[in-house]
């Protein structure tokens, strides 16, 4: 029987609604799609095949951590100027057995034969960006074994399976990677080893073309059968050490011999009743910490998420918070870093009053001007038990050095070039230091429990990312999706000291698409140098435990080519 012209009227109306409806839900969050909802296990990452690797771990029976490891060597191979075995890791780790959260640090040092006297002899004010005079170990595969040993249950020649078949077919280039890769032919062409390992027919692999790496797969079956010592003691090192010789930089086999991860207690401060976590210095992770210390007080939900007031008070949020960073944050192993002091309550008090409601600052101290830009890669992995794995690896710039040693299949990557050469600096080089990280980890808890797990890949753009994640969810209360993809702002620059010629409103902030013009026109009345740009830096995943119904809650934005997926 065919509905009346009443009953179809009725249908056109509710159909009518519930299409509004959606799209002014999704329009205050700019949500392009809706979170991914699953039971048993998730994975957040750039790469869908990354992801898809990572759930077939699960799905055998392996846990955040054997996932992990699988997740990231897959994406070393499909997304190569972003992260790989060349660069360092820092996890965030929640053990469902002990009920507790750990930290490590599986970040690299600095040669030995790395002094500042050898650059002042060289007439260098700075280390160079690139080359082999940025290098510094590589943490990434050590941070794998250390994370296995405590945590995994599986063996490599499982978890790296899926990455060496992959090495050899090939693997199709997604869109955003293929424009990162094309952005870099130029570096890529000038390193002979780089030119064959990340090259086709002398260009960039274009979107949706197939890209193989043979020498990765090599030097991945290496790691499998020998473990971290393949890559640490044996060929892997010694071809590394050569390509040092033969470029002119300072490594040596102690180097790789001595390196070790660190194991560090998670640093943290409680924003509205929720737990945020970061890894402690060297590392920026702090400053988000700092940021919501100094944004707690503000009835951030009553100005809302379109506000001028809620952006402006960010923005100088950060500018308080990343002067601090530029002072104080460096290795611990080798200066005393006051942890406790930065992220204290009352610190953030004594510094909340330097912030003008109405009016943007723009003497707040020095900046640190070399931290403009990061390629690195984010994902997150939640099992059947909950355990979470929080995890971040980088090359620092796209490609890291530009330079790949021999026939190993990974560039290696540039942190050394965020020392300071000031011998006053507390991030001075020194010989076998870990340099200032900009990757962070992040994981937020409530009542104990864990509830979400997330991060924002791009260097500077990191703990402001995090910050802005994390007011999304707990003062706007958009889902983890909308959450991610709402407009950004990053603020680029700094505020400067007294005597000095001052950059307009303290720096840059870049205004993403979507942001109302209202709230725009507003921040250039208090005195923000405003630039809009289609987006900004950042990449973001995240995972959230549902405390009601303990389902698991994935989003991804569409800044990057990944996806969240769960079973």
């Amino acid at each position: 029987m065919k509905p009346t012209a009443a009953v179809m009227g009725l249908l056109a109306v509710a159909a009518a609604s519930i299409s509004s409806a959606e799209r002014l839900e999704r329009q205050a969050g700019r949500a392009g799609r809706s979170p991914t909802i699953a039971p048993h296990g998730m994975v957040a990452a750039e790469h869908p095949l990354a992801v898809q690797v990572g759930l077939d771990v699960l799905k055998r029976g392996g846990n955040a951590v054997d996932a992990a490891i699988a997740v990231n060597a897959m994406l070393g191979l499909t997304e190569p100027m972003m992260c790989g075995i060349g660069g360092d890791l820092y996890a965030l780790v929640w053990d469902a057995k002990t009920q507790k959260l750990y930290g490590l640090n599986a970040s690299g040092r600095a040669p030995y034969k790395a002094t500042i006297e050898y650059f002042k002899d060289k007439g260098m004010d700075q280390i160079p960006n690139g080359g082999p005079l940025s290098w510094s170990v590589p943490g990434c595969v050590d941070g794998w074994e250390t994370l296995r040993k405590r945590f995994g249950t599986m063996g490599y020649d499982q978890l790296l399976e899926p990455s060496i078949r992959y090495a050899e077919a090939g693997v199709p280039v997604p869109e955003i990677v293929a424009g990162y890769w094309r952005q870099s032919e130029p570096m890529l062409r000038r390193d002979p080893d780089s030119a064959k390992t990340f090259l086709i027919d002398g260009r960039a692999p274009r979107h949706g073309e197939v890209f193989r790496n043979p020498y990765l797969a090599k030097t991945y079956r290496e790691i499998a059968s020998g473990g971290r010592d393949a890559y640490y003691r044996g060929r892997i090192a010694r071809e590394i050490v050569a390509a040092s010789e033969k470029h002119g930089g300072l490594f040596t086999m102690k180097d790789f011999e001595d390196h070790t991860s660190t194991w560090v207690e998670p640093a943290g401060t409680n924003y509205r009743g929720v737990e945020v976590w970061e890894i402690p210095p060297p590392g920026q992770g702090i400053a988000a910490l700092q940021i919501l210390n100094l944004l707690e007080p503000y009835d951030l939900k009553a100005m809302g998420a379109e506000s001028a007031d809620w952006w402006h008070l960010f923005i100088e949020a950060k500018k308080l918070a990343y002067e601090d960073r530029g002072r104080y944050y460096a290795d611990p192993e080798f200066v005393k870093v006051p942890i406790k002091e930065l992220i204290s309550k009352q610190y953030a008090a004594e510094r909340r009053k330097l912030i003008d409601s109405g009016k943007a600052g723009i003497n707040f101290g020095p900046g640190d001007p070399k931290l403009g830009s990061s390629e690195t890669t984010y994902f997150c992995v939640v099992d059947k038990d909950r355990n979470c794995v929080s995890m971040i690896q980088s090359n620092f710039n796209g490609f890291g050095s530009g330079v790949t040693p021999g026939d190993l299949g990974f560039g290696l990557q540039n942190r050394g070039t965020l020392f300071a050469l000031d011998p006053k600096h507390p991030n001075k080089l020194e010989p076998h230091k870990r340099p200032f990280h900009t990757i962070i980890p992040g994981m937020a808890t409530k009542n104990g429990k864990p509830w979400m797990v997330f991060g924002v890949m791009g260097g500077d753009m990191q703990a402001q990312g995090h910050v802005q994640i994390l007011v999304n969810m707990i003062d706007f209360g958009m889902n983890i999706q909308a959450a991610g993809e709402a407009p950004r702002i990053e603020h680029k620059g700094s505020s400067t000291p007294k005597g000095v010629p001052a950059e307009p409103g303290g720096g840059t902030i870049e205004v993403e698409e979507g942001l109302s013009g209202a709230a725009i026109d507003e921040l250039a009345r208090r005195g923000h140098h405003v630039k809009k740009v289609r987006i900004n830096g950042g990449g973001y995943q995240g995972i959230m435990i549902d405390p009601a119904t303990n389902m698991l809650h994935g989003g991804s934005e569409a800044r990057k080519d990944g996806y969240a997926a769960g079973y």
